[in-house]
């Protein structure tokens, strides 16, 4: 047994031995989506039984367990801020049990930190190799922050993590505890592609060009991007999401890299989460460079990128071009996550483009989502300032360098036909004709 693996063994040990070192106050902070402690955080509730541990503050952000912690009846000792909702974020959040925290992702440890900084890091790691080195594979947005700076880390060690190359590795040294599971990886499969999302994704196609580098999110209209892109050449990928259609379109090697002018042959991102295909090639894949947030993020790194497509989503625009991609009114949904670090990273790249792709209505064709004006009480995601393009089903409404009368006129152009008249007597009666 070498000096690492002594090391290791001497810091292996039961959830409770881990739990053991969380003192009362401690802000955790878990790794997120598929690089979540399931496992540990299984189990967290079991604080509540301790005469010594009042109060709990977890940083939790793409929740995609379900834990006792959530309960009612742990509601006083734990409570929880999160970056960005998923779907288990939302339901928090209504029951009053979640916070969010306004950032944009690339500054999102700096800002925090600054105020107030969770001292606890809890991630899912590879095995530890002959060098005492492990590495938290699928999630780097906030996870190298921490591992860094934590006054505490403990670890899952999870033999079902691909290993992914970047900045990802932890030294055994650094680590507090250790707990070994065997826990399936949670996969996404591609989505279900309706012909809305297969008509957005040719539009989208039609704005990327042979040697462009991309970034896209999550969800059906990102899927069919992803699809309808297998006809372009050396594609290069820098992108906070690295999903199953990339995974696609590097397999099928339509992403080179090769023509990028930052990280040549590499496909950079933040954090993965797809299915198992998407898992199996990121594993040992030298292609790959998986790096923190606050750099793959930063504007200014992005700009770096020549020919760079940002492609969002979003839930509704007005007729300005302002978006709002986080909720309706005062129902909170997600969060602003990346979009404006990429959007911005586009507008100053040499020959870069921010596109927003949306479906033309929501609620079953009910509702328009390009609105003379945001529903009141939503949030402005992405600045009117920023965007070049908007597409839905209906095509592609250009923005850059439009007056807002042309604007107008481009979006109600690609608005569901039958509100298209109610749109352009809306605009009139707003004067911004």
């Amino acid at each position: 047994m070498n000096q690492f693996q002594e090391l290791y063994e001497s810091k292996k040990g039961t959830v409770a031995d881990a739990l053991a070192i969380i003192s009362d106050g401690d802000y955790l902070v878990p790794g997120y989506c598929a690089n979540e402690p399931f496992t540990i955080l299984g189990q967290l509730h079991t604080l509540q039984d301790r005469e010594d541990i009042h109060h709990i503050r977890v940083l939790y952000s793409l929740a995609n367990g379900d834990y006792p912690f959530f309960d009612k009846a742990y509601e006083q000792t734990f409570s929880m801020d999160s970056y960005f909702f998923g779907a288990t974020n939302r339901r928090l959040y209504q029951e009053g049990r979640c916070s969010y925290i306004p950032v944009n992702l690339h500054e999102a440890t700096k800002r925090k930190d600054s105020f107030d900084e969770p001292n606890v890091y809890i991630g899912s790691a590879t095995p530890m190799d002959k060098h005492g080195y492990m590495r938290t594979s699928l999630g780097n947005m906030i996870d190298r922050n921490y591992m860094d700076k934590a006054e505490k880390i403990i670890l899952e060690i999870n033999p079902n993590l691909p290993l992914v190359n970047g900045d990802t590795e932890i030294h055994i040294r650094d680590v507090d505890r250790i707990v070994e599971v065997n826990t399936p990886i949670p996969t996404i499969p591609l989505s279900k592609i309706e012909k809305e999302d297969e008509a957005i994704g040719q539009y989208v196609a039609s704005l990327v060009h042979d040697g462009d580098t991309i970034q896209l999110g999550i969800g059906s209209i990102p899927d069919a991007i992803a699809l309808a892109l297998t006809d372009k050449k050396d594609l290069g990928i820098h992108t906070e999401m690295i999903n199953s259609g990339m995974a696609v379109l590097m397999e099928k090697g339509v992403v080179t890299n090769k023509k990028k002018t930052l990280h040549r042959g590499k496909t950079v991102g933040t954090f993965a989460f797809g299915d198992q295909h998407l898992y199996d090639w990121l594993d040992q894949n030298p292609s790959i460079l998986m790096l923190p947030a606050e750099y793959v993020n930063n504007p200014a790194v992005i700009a770096k990128n020549d020919n760079m497509v940002a492609i969002n989503t979003a839930m509704q625009v007005d007729l300005s071009g302002q978006v709002s991609s986080e909720g309706i009114g005062s129902k909170h949904y997600s969060g602003s996550g990346g979009q404006t670090d990429m959007s911005q990273g586009a507008n100053h790249a040499k020959n870069g483009r921010s596109i927003i792709a949306l479906h033309a209505t929501a609620k079953n064709g009910t509702i328009s989502t390009i609105q003379p004006y945001l529903t009141p009480g939503s949030v402005v995601s992405l600045s009117r300032n920023c965007v070049d393009y908007i597409v839905t089903e209906y095509g592609i409404a250009a923005l850059k360098g439009r007056s807002v009368r042309e604007r107008v006129e481009n979006l109600i152009a690609i608005a569901h036909p039958k509100f298209r008249e109610e749109l352009r007597e809306a605009a009139q009666q707003m004067m911004l004709w």
